[in-house]
């Protein structure tokens, strides 16, 4: 399926009001070149002493009017272009966050929070640059080269020629020179402050570990060091920037003297009246001027390369599980329905396995599971060891690359964005957003009444906590949820979960950083509440696993160890061990019990 370019369908869209915009940048210019062409005409006429005022009354009409004309064909042109421009933009933006936003699983896992900020950022700017700093300037500039050889060609076509060397350098050599001498600095730039979004993302969702640390002073001067990396190739380019100008500059000097020089021979032979010498001359400037903004707008090109390079990458990373949807929309939203009718989702693995790039090892392989609707299975497991893609498998967020994922007979991946009906996920670090606790747990179902938020809060055991609030549930939670504990904010998007009520319920390690009491007594609700769904609780702890109609230990990749947690402790000499170090009491108990 062919994806969609980021210029030509808003160019097409909007091929009149370009085409409009273009015509109203060359009036801007041919009344800046004929207020110009007419003042130095007067200028001369005038001070030669007139037979009647009625010869200069012509030029002075012509100075006042193509001096009005200019400044309002200049702010129609910038304000039709700007409007245009923000409409491609608001529709780049709408695009992009509808590429974000359902596949937000894959596109966290392949991509950097760093670099999603800089496309949002940047990128897209870049995007609206490409048609206001260069793409127009650029075509303004080649109307008006050609215009000014045909004008001067009426005159003298050698002239013209030689004019037309000139003005092919500032179109067309020296914006060339420029782009090869600046892409890679260019490129550099945007790299450098790629990673400049990526640290200072970094820096503020770890900004309490940075200061518990103490290394507060080695984050502030890691980052200014790359700033100045930043800064020092943004000064080398700078100093092209000059360089490039004073260039410019004297070939439009060479161009008035030339000219200058024309004119005068041209006078000496009886070709034109002295008076038009001035304004030939005069003309040079508002037209150079049009020319010289096209090295500045050729530079701009390597930006603009490297952010469409990236924003393709996010669509097509995010265009794997839509055109999965789309190809079966039909029969999803069937098995939603169906799903959410009845109340059961069965989720089955059959030697499912998935790796991320070709020649890689698996991150997981053979995987067999299978939950029935209100099967709870605990998965466990050190870091790398597979959970993470299980989640993404069962998830539809990624397709197997060999066996298959199904939930009631249908792949998982072929849900889609539909998945967030049936599959609601509770991780270790819920955001909470700075508005009221009522609408942080409406965020499950944005259409829920009171009474069913209270419900929600209530399964969450977040009565007492509200009935504190100064404002109940209208109380503010402050950014991040700055209000409450850890915990506390669990029990919050517990309480979203609930009210989303999905009969499927991922637990990505939600109490982690909780101390043992508060773990305990979340792990309780969570328990009590969720009866009846389908739990998959990934966690490198076993508290709680006595609960767990399932665990699976797994190892690279593999599950190494499976069963009920009677069994395991029963039959395999590793679990007792990690259950030992991990709950020695809890072990205590269950072997005195034995």
């Amino acid at each position: 399926m062919k994806r969609e370019g980021w210029f030509a369908p808003y160019s097409a869209a909007y091929f009149w009001r370009f085409v409009l915009i273009v015509l109203l940048g060359a009036l801007t210019v041919f009344s800046a070149s004929s207020l110009m062409y007419t003042s130095g005409f007067l200028i001369s006429k005038a001070s030669i002493p007139p037979e009647n005022i009625l010869m200069i009354y012509v030029p002075i009409v012509g100075v006042r009017t193509f001096g009005t004309s200019r400044a309002v064909i200049h702010y129609v042109e910038r304000l039709v272009g700007h409007d245009t421009i923000l409409r491609i933009l608001s529709k780049m933006r709408v695009r992009l966050y509808h590429l974000l936003e359902p596949q937000a699983l894959l596109l966290s896992s392949r991509f950097r929070t760093g670099d999603l900020l800089g496309m949002l950022a940047d990128d897209i700017e870049h995007l609206q640059n490409v048609y206001l700093r260069t793409v127009f300037p650029s075509i303004i500039a080649l109307l008006i080269y050609g215009a000014a050889v045909i004008a001067l060609g009426t005159f003298d076509w050698a002239f013209a020629l030689l004019m037309g060397l000139y003005m092919l350098v500032l179109v067309a050599v020296l914006p060339l020179i420029s782009l090869l001498l600046t892409r890679k600095r260019q490129s550099q730039v945007k790299q450098q402050r790629n990673r400049l979004y990526q640290k200072l993302t970094d820096a503020v969702l770890g900004l309490g570990d940075w200061v518990i640390s103490g290394r507060q002073s080695q984050f502030v001067d890691t980052y200014e060091a790359d700033e100045q990396a930043v800064a020092r190739t943004d000064s080398a380019l700078r100093r092209w920037a000059r360089l490039r100008m004073f260039i410019g500059q004297a070939v439009v000097g060479l161009g008035v003297l030339s000219l200058l020089y024309w004119a005068g021979g041209q006078y000496a032979d009886g070709a034109i009246a002295g008076t038009l010498i001035a304004a030939f001359v005069l003309v040079v400037f508002p037209v150079a001027d049009a020319f010289l903004l096209v090295s500045e707008a050729v530079e701009r090109i390597p930006q603009y390369r490297n952010s469409l390079e990236r924003l393709d990458g996010v669509e097509a990373a995010a265009g794997i599980a839509p055109q999965a949807d789309a190809a079966g929309s039909a029969e999803a939203a069937a098995a939603v329905g169906a799903i959410q009718a009845s109340g059961q989702a069965c989720i089955e693995l059959k030697s499912a396995g998935y790796r991320y790039a070709a020649g890689d090892d698996f991150a997981v392989q053979g995987l067999d599971l299978a939950l029935p609707q209100g099967r709870k299975v605990a998965v466990i497991g050190r870091s790398g060891a597979g959970k993470s893609t299980l989640l993404k498998l069962v998830q539809g967020v990624i397709a197997p690359t060999s066996g298959s994922v199904t939930m009631n007979g249908l792949d998982a991946a072929a849900y889609g964005e539909r998945i967030p009906q049936l599959i609601a996920v509770l991780n270790q670090s819920p955001h909470l957003f700075d508005t009221t606790v009522a609408n942080n747990i409406r965020l499950g179902d944005p259409g829920a009444s009171d009474a069913a938020v209270r419900q929600a809060a209530g399964l969450a055991k977040l009565d007492a906590l509200i009935s504190s609030l100064p404002e109940g549930y209208d109380t503010p939670v402050r950014e991040a949820g700055q209000r409450f504990s850890g915990g506390e904010r669990q029990r919050i998007a517990l309480a979203r979960i609930l009210l989303q009520n999905t009969p499927v319920v991922v637990l990505d390690e939600p109490t982690v950083g909780l101390d043992p009491r508060t773990e305990r007594e979340l792990l309780a609700t969570i328990f009590e509440a969720m009866a009846g769904k389908t739990l998959i609780w990934v966690t490198h702890h076993l508290v709680g696993a006595e609960q767990m109609d399932e665990v699976i230990f797994m190892e690279n990749g593999q599950v190494e160890m499976r069963g009920t947690h009677a069994e395991l402790l029963a039959t395999q000499p590793r679990y007792r061990k990690l259950y030992e170090l991990d709950r020695p009491g809890q072990y205590l108990d269950a072997a005195d019990s034995g």
